[in-house]
């Protein structure tokens, strides 16, 4: 039997050991890249009977890749509003896009945005970009960024950019006009990594420090 010395440091270091059981830990919060381009046939449908009063369209442009996207991003559409900026071509017209509405005074009109999808894992972001339409040479091209706010599955509180080039061939008729565009793709999303708290590691010096004690004390009881 244990002496009345060293029996009370049982229920201690019981005690001890399952406060540090129970102990949660915390978690450092590192941030993973995610680069990577893909290609995708698109589509381009201009609304010009928007707001022809503040010379405003509308565009919505419909993607889906040529080859396999990384992560499943397959496909995409983008919604933005399109403004008329001057030109010295009456050949070319030119527009300023964006998928926030005020940016061109528009007050009562809702927040557009694109999105990218194929799966679980999807992206949210909003467009900046500008365009110009070549009727001699029937072309549409544009380029720009979209700045991304939000996702799903991996994507979750995905942050970051697309920048990407489009070139079109502009369809007279007035239906859709049909392009590439080549997307590059920089994304970050937050990542969760546990790491051990003060607290747990106190606790953990508490327990070897009991035992010590217990050693020394068995060994005066038999001394």
């Amino acid at each position: 039997m244990l002496s009345s010395q060293s029996a009370w440091l049982i229920p201690l270091t019981l005690t001890i050991v399952s406060f540090g059981l129970n102990t949660q830990r915390a978690t450092a919060e590192t941030t993973k890249t995610y680069t990577f381009n893909a290609d995708y046939n698109t589509l381009v449908t201009i609304d010009t009977s928007y707001r022809p009063d503040l010379d405003i369209i509308r565009a919505t442009i419909t993607g889906e890749s040529v080859e396999p996207v990384p992560y499943g991003l397959n496909y995409f559409t983008s919604n933005t509003y399109g403004k008329l900026e001057p030109s010295d071509n009456p050949l070319i017209t030119k527009y300023t896009f964006n998928s926030d509405p005020t940016v061109f005074g528009l007050t009562d009109e809702p927040l557009l945005s694109d999105r990218y999808y194929g799966g679980a894992n999807e992206l949210f972001g909003r467009a900046s970009d500008r365009a110009e339409i070549n009727f001699l040479e029937e072309t549409i091209k544009g380029s720009g960024t979209i700045t991304i706010f939000g996702g799903t599955g991996l994507f979750q509180n995905a942050t970051g950019t697309i920048t990407f080039t489009q070139e079109d061939k502009l369809n007279l008729s007035g239906g859709p006009s049909e392009g590439l565009a080549k997307l590059s793709f920089t994304l970050q999303t937050p990542q969760s990594v546990p790491e051990p708290t003060a607290t747990t590691t106190l606790i953990g010096i508490g327990v070897i420090g009991a035992g010590l004690i217990l050693k020394r004390c068995r060994h005066k009881t038999f001394l």
